[in-house]
């Protein structure tokens, strides 16, 4: 598995909740598997002169990104996008033919009004396999539905001898979001009296996998388990 810098974007204070504004990593993952190479995200697409102007982004070309890790763009077999917003999917026109999964619901929603630029979604070629829930789309590759930053979101979730590997994309933007989740889930379990955190409800399902490592989109923070 390669993580790909695919850039940045400055999310400003206002919506980052914070004093400054955050600038936030653009990452997509490589993953090596037995039946070819499956790309994990895209990267920034193209925007209009008011999301460019909002969001600062500084894109560093996917093609690039992946001749850095011995790879062509034509080598892809399959691609996965955690969801449709124009950071995650902004390469996927670079697939035409190339199967691209993505939750049915996600697509319903980037394929309405003002959700994602739809030329990033339906380009000339475009051969997307849509699910509707969980599914195992190569031995011991896993899409698991995490809901919350969009309705369509799923992660990926990579079996491998030496320990599970979970890519979240945006489930959580940080790894310290996981973290609390994870410990909010684990005090609930214990009986710790409330009040207590909520935690996300496919939280569980993702942790029966045991994860040894979590990766997200926007962060180069990886979760780990306490033991």
């Amino acid at each position: 598995m390669r993580r790909l810098d695919l850039g940045y974007f400055v999310r400003p204070a206002e919506e980052a909740g914070t004093e400054h504004p955050r600038v936030e990593p653009v990452l997509a993952y490589l993953v090596r598997t037995g039946s070819g190479l499956v790309l994990f995200d895209t990267g920034l697409g193209a925007a209009d002169p008011e999301t460019e102007a909002h969001y600062r982004p500084r894109r560093r070309p996917l093609p690039e990104a992946l001749a850095d890790a011995g790879v062509a763009v034509g080598e892809i077999s399959l691609v996965v996008n955690c969801h449709l917003h124009f950071d995650h999917c902004g390469g996927n026109p670079a697939f035409a033919r190339t199967p691209i999964v993505a939750q049915a619901a996600e697509l319903d929603s980037a394929r309405g009004d003002g959700y994602t630029f739809p030329e990033l979604v339906d380009f000339p070629g475009a051969r997307y396999e849509a699910l509707d829930g969980e599914a195992e789309i190569l031995p011991g590759v896993w899409i698991i539905p995490t809901p919350g930053h969009t309705a369509g979101h799923q992660s990926l979730v990579v079996r491998h001898p030496d320990g599970t590997v979970i890519l979240a994309g945006q489930a959580h933007d940080f790894a310290s979001g996981f973290g609390g989740d994870h410990l909010a889930l684990q005090a609930a379990a214990a009986g710790s009296a409330p009040p207590l955190p909520p935690y996300s409800p496919w939280l569980p399902r993702l942790l029966s996998f045991d994860p040894r490592r979590v990766l997200f989109a926007h962060d180069c923070a990886v979760w780990e388990p306490p033991a």
